[in-house]
């Protein structure tokens, strides 16, 4: 018998073993089937063991509860989410962890710089305690004791500011100082807040109006008096007094009388209008603002008192020499108007707009003072400011008859700035002679460098390009080259190239008439007169007070850096608030234009409202 491999093994097949099977066919069917069998067998066993059992795979799957995908699919999501993690996410990362370089704001002009500087000076200026961050260091608390011997004021009168380089606080000039910021300040807020200076100068015009609150009753609603001056002094006085001593003011020890106006038409006018120009300042703070008009309302009535209408100035030695008031109908339109937007009181517009306001105070008439803002004439600034009334409200009847007049003249104001109708002379060196050729000229200069550019603003503003001067029509870029040719004077381009503002520029007064600025700041107390040496002495002021715009130069261009002189280096409120509101209109910072609508908010509909629709008609 042939040996057979049970295990499966493969099975030597050879030619005997062929030749045997060949020879043994005698075996029967049976044994052969089963042979066969054993083999096929064998075979099976033989793939068992030598190759892998191949079988199809089962797909796998996730369940998430709502579906079932595949976890193949699950897991080919999960690797492109990572990798779109890596390509995105990961650069999105890391540059949201690197520390940002913000662009740099560009360079700011020369208008803002200067008046970075022109605000400085009001800090250097103000009297009573002073606050830690007044920022000016020579200066430190002075007045403490001022209106001390009033019996009927509590705390006295301490606090506001010194007028120029004496120690004298004139309220008239203050209260027109206080205004002209004001409406700076409403017209150009975006300005101020765009350089930083907004918290800035509201401080200065509340440590202002603080001080003039305290100038009468303003708690009460009539009231029979103003304080009208804190010092003072005589002409060609020999005892000590704010003009005769050179003291500092922290050092003051002579008498400093307090004078009283039982009336004061344009004093109290003027004050009326600095507060009422304030409260829309401050409409943020209700109480504050509140007092401000109510302060307003009060001594505005006082102004318009019938039996009480003599200038504020007439007859005193302390004033009249120095800011004698001319008149008091301007005053009337003035306070009126700010009294009219700071409360919507329509008796205010009306008195505005009467014509006897006008015709008392020659408003309408071809007089060329009466075109020149200052501190005794407010018609120009009044009527520019009724003109934007006219322009972006229109309030029609009653008013539109003397309101067109104001917006007529304030046109023809504007006509006698341009150099091309001689209406002033002009020095050789561009500047315009607003005050005849008198010492003193720049703050005139910047008043009407302010106007110019503020009524250019309101053209734009309403989408008219320019005005007519009679049969020629100039566009509004006109008023801006004139503004900008006389704040650059100011500034420098002028024959001297010096620049009138202390601190701006590589040359500029540095022998201010200033007491504080011109004494050491050494701790030593001069004596009345022990001051003088400083005063005449040809050395430049041992500080600067910077910002201060001084007199300025005489009408052959010519300036005299001598402290002595006070017509060339003493400044002034009065002026270095018209320069503050000329380079605000002017900058750059914060975008051109105005603020239209703040100075209204207080103005009610000029019109019936539109009534309301009927209601659904229901069956």
């Amino acid at each position: 018998m042939q040996a057979r491999n049970h295990w499966g093994g493969s099975f030597e097949i050879n030619n005997n073993e062929e030749a045997s099977t060949t020879e043994n066919t005698d075996w029967d069917r049976a044994a052969l089937h089963s042979q066969q069998q054993y083999r096929c067998l064998d075979e099976t066993q033989q793939s068992w063991l030598l190759e892998p059992q191949q079988t199809k795979k089962k797909n796998q799957y996730v369940d998430f509860g709502c579906i079932v995908c595949s976890r193949k699919a699950v897991k080919w999501t999960l690797i492109s989410i990572f990798l779109a993690f890596l390509v995105i996410g990961v650069p999105i990362i890391i540059a949201k962890s690197l520390p940002k370089h913000k662009p740099r704001p560009p360079l700011p002009d020369n208008y803002t710089l200067a008046l970075h500087k022109a605000l400085l000076f009001f800090n250097a200026q103000k009297s009573g305690k002073l606050p830690k961050n007044n920022g000016i260091y020579w200066r430190g608390n002075s007045g403490l004791d001022d209106g001390k011997e009033v019996t009927d004021l509590k705390g006295g009168l301490v606090g506001g500011y010194y007028d120029a380089g004496d120690n004298i606080k004139f309220h008239f000039p203050m209260a027109f100082s206080m205004t002209m910021l004001s409406w700076s300040l409403i017209e150009y807020s975006q300005k101020y807040q765009s350089i930083g200076e907004y918290d800035h100068i509201r401080d200065l015009i509340k440590w202002g109006t603080d001080y003039l609150l305290l100038t009468f009753n303003s708690s009460a609603t009539k009231i029979d008096k103003i304080y009208c001056q804190v010092g003072g002094a005589l002409n060609g006085s020999t005892t000590p007094d704010d003009h005769y001593c050179w003291m500092r003011p922290e050092d003051m020890d002579y008498k400093r009388p307090v004078q009283i106006a039982f009336s004061a038409p344009d004093l109290a006018g003027e004050m009326a209008a600095a507060l009422a120009a304030a409260s829309i300042v401050f409409r943020d703070n209700d109480d504050y603002s509140r007092k401000l008009i109510k302060g307003a309302q009060t001594v505005f009535a006082f102004a318009r008192d019938g039996g009480k209408r003599r200038p504020y100035s007439r007859g005193n030695p302390y004033i009249e020499p120095y800011y004698n008031s001319t008149g008091y109908y301007d005053e009337y339109m003035w306070g009126s108007a700010w009294l009219y937007y700071a409360t919507g009181n329509v008796s205010y517009i009306s008195l505005a707009t009467n014509p006897g306001l006008s015709k008392n105070s020659k408003a309408l008439y071809d007089i060329p003072s009466n075109r020149v803002l200052s501190w005794d004439n407010k018609l120009p600034a009044a009527m520019l400011l009724l003109t934007r009334y006219r322009i972006f409200l229109n309030p029609g009847y009653p008013y539109e008859d003397m309101l067109q007049m104001y917006h007529n003249v304030t046109a023809l104001n504007m006509c006698s700035y341009l150099k091309e109708f001689h209406y002033f002379n002009w020095t050789r060196g561009g500047m315009i002679q607003l005050n005849s050729g008198k010492p003193q000229p720049l703050q005139y200069v910047a008043n009407a460098a302010f106007l110019a550019n503020l009524f250019a603003d309101y053209l734009n503003a309403t989408g008219v390009p320019g005005w007519n001067c009679g049969s020629q029509f100039f566009r509004s870029e006109s008023l801006r080259d004139f503004a900008t040719s006389q704040v650059d004077y100011i500034l420098g381009k002028n024959p001297m190239k010096m620049s009138y503002v202390v601190g701006y520029g590589q040359k500029f007064p540095t022998h201010v008439h200033h007491r504080g600025t011109s004494i050491p700041h050494n701790n030593i107390k001069y004596s009345c007169t022990g001051g003088w040496k400083w005063r005449d002495i040809r050395n430049a002021n041992p500080n600067n007070i910077t910002g201060a715009m001084v007199g300025g130069p005489d009408r052959f261009d010519n300036f005299r850096d001598v402290r002595t002189n006070y017509n060339y280096t003493e400044p002034t409120m009065a002026g270095n608030a018209g320069l503050i509101a000329a380079l605000a209109s002017l900058t750059s910072s914060g975008g051109q234009g105005i603020d239209k609508n703040s100075i209204f908010s207080a103005v009610p509909p000029l019109y019936p409202t539109s009534p309301p629709p009927p209601a659904p008609w229901r069956p």
